[in-house]
């Protein structure tokens, strides 16, 4: 373990968080002049309070004793890496384009797995004027019925919402070159591209 470098990212951490030394020393139950040796590297935090320090700062016990936390990957937010989630609970639909842990209804969420798309999943698309009319050939029960249709391009999503006993038809302006997603509320999420 490097003092000076730990030292650093605890108090990188704490001032992140918006956290005084007094004040992440009483959510530690120690001394504020513990932090203080911390930080300034006259000290370094006993084995036994490494994985509650990890919790309050929001790091991990092995990024704690390495002195530094790893540099996100910028994707650029490119649409193309969305994933989607759907709260079982609510039916709160939400969506991200790197690495997240999502949660809703108290619930860590996983991500929805695209299969490609079947008979029963597919959209049917007539062009109109200025816009495109969507049709669905899938029942819309209580309790089988799609719950939305995205469409996803490099730069846009466009979700919309479904509900049951709704009909399964849409008028909307498709982005060009984009993929669309159907999610169904039995047989889970599909995908094709246009």
């Amino acid at each position: 373990m490097d003092n000076q470098k730990t030292g650093e990212l605890i108090r990188a951490l704490r001032k992140e968080k918006g956290y005084t030394q007094k004040q992440l020393a009483e959510l530690l139950h120690i001394s504020p002049k513990t932090i203080s040796k911390w930080e300034t590297a006259a000290g370094y935090p006993d084995i036994s309070l490494i994985a509650q320090l990890a919790r309050v700062l929001d790091t991990t016990g092995e990024q704690l004793l390495q002195g530094n936390t790893p540099k996100p990957i910028q994707h650029g937010g490119n649409m193309k890496r969305i994933k989607f989630y759907q709260c079982e609970e609510c039916g709160n639909v939400l969506t991200g384009t790197g690495e997240a842990t999502i949660s809703c209804c108290g619930r860590k969420l996983t991500p929805l797995q695209a299969a490609p798309m079947d008979e029963l999943h597919t959209v049917t698309i007539e062009s109109l004027d200025d816009d495109e009319f969507v049709t669905l050939a899938h029942p819309m029960e209580k309790d089988h019925y799609i719950s939305f249709v995205a469409w996803v391009r490099f730069d846009r999503v466009l979700l919309v919402r479904m509900y049951p006993e709704q009909n399964p038809e849409l008028h909307v302006q498709i982005p060009r070159k984009s993929e669309v997603y159907v999610c169904c509320s039995k047989d889970g999420l599909f995908r094709m591209k246009l």
